[in-house]
């Protein structure tokens, strides 16, 4: 397949290369033009992904429009917070019969929409039917060193995930397909803000038990806000949901994780994002799922503790006091 991928951070450089390996023809597109030029001299993100060689056939270049044009496949992995805005840009370019797929985990600010939505709202009509998502427990560098890993294409066309799955899968990734398109996004954006919560946890200093509670109690309030937004109850026990979970609240790789540990450990959020140069989608997506839960009246105590952590400066220590004095109640709730 012709493939253009739009974002050359870690995880959109892992993917374009995994692509490239399954033969397809790939050009990935980076904003900065500079990377751009290192990209092709070197063979190697030395930026967003130091220390792996990159694919002779793949290619790379900083003009949008031709990364997006007469492609069969788009591949979306800009942050969520820019993904309007960028395809925005490059709306008219994309081929009506291409696949159009995202890999963008968070819920966009102020609109509350995840990111098929919003594309829904950027991409001409003809193309809705040709979205989908690509979703789960993957590391950027575990993926790129070629390590054992499994994710989700989601679509609500059976037919359109199943043209990502072939298109993705290969030797050591294998790709499932889920028609939960909503459910699979949710899942990735919100387990972003568990793995912020576990981090706090790790930064105070409390132990597996801990950690344990925020993974289970997480998951409940992920399922609980996906169900009232019509997502589907199964999706939250796959590979989206509790897997991806599990990945990014425990593995030293996450970067939301990462984010949380240093916020438990007394650093401001304004002193941690200034020292990053990738994004931490939980940050944003906290104050998302924070406004969408409170708008379908849905609880949400972990992700209200966060928001109140990242927002209205609380005491990290203090949340957890909080979080654990609240009225009891069977677990089911």
């Amino acid at each position: 397949m012709k493939i253009g991928v739009v974002g050359a951070g870690s995880w959109g450089t892992a993917l374009a290369n995994l692509l490239a390996g399954n033969g397809h023809q790939v050009e990935l597109w980076a904003y900065e033009a500079d990377l751009v030029e290192r990209l092709r001299s070197t063979r190697e993100n030395d930026l967003f992904l130091p220390g792996f060689k990159l694919a002779a056939n793949l290619e790379f270049t900083h003009d949008l429009t031709r990364v997006v044009a007469g492609r069969e496949l788009v591949l979306l992995v800009s942050p969520s917070q820019v993904m309007r805005r960028v395809v925005s840009q490059v709306a008219a370019a994309i081929d009506p019969e291409s696949i159009v797929v995202s890999a963008a985990k968070g819920i966009e600010n102020d609109s509350l929409l995840t990111m098929s939505q919003v594309l829904r709202e950027v991409l001409p009509a003809g193309l809705h039917r040709r979205l989908a998502v690509l979703s789960g427990p993957s590391f950027a560098r575990e993926v790129a060193a070629g390590m054992p890993t499994a994710v989700v294409a989601a679509a609500p066309d059976e037919a359109v995930a199943r043209r990502v799955q072939q298109a993705f899968a290969g030797r050591q990734f294998r790709v499932y397909t889920n028609d939960d398109m909503l459910g699979v996004e949710l899942c990735g954006a919100l387990k972003n803000v568990m793995a912020l919560a576990a981090g706090v946890s790790d930064g105070l200093g409390f132990g597996y038990n801990t950690r344990a509670a925020l993974i289970t109690r997480g998951l409940a309030e992920m399922t609980r806000l996906g169900l009232a937004l019509g997502a589907k109850a199964p999706t939250f026990a796959g590979l989206a949901g509790m897997g991806d979970l599990v990945l990014t609240c425990t593995g030293d790789l996450s970067r939301n994780r990462t984010v949380g540990k240093a916020l438990g450990e007394g650093r401001t959020l304004e002193e941690i994002l200034a020292g990053m140069q990738m994004v931490a989608e939980g940050v944003k997506t906290t104050l998302s799922a924070y406004q969408l839960a409170a708008g379908k009246g849905v609880e949400v105590p972990i992700v209200n503790q966060m928001y109140e952590i990242l927002y209205r400066q609380k005491d990290p220590r203090q949340a957890v006091v909080d979080l654990l004095a609240r009225e009891l109640k069977p677990e089911a709730c």
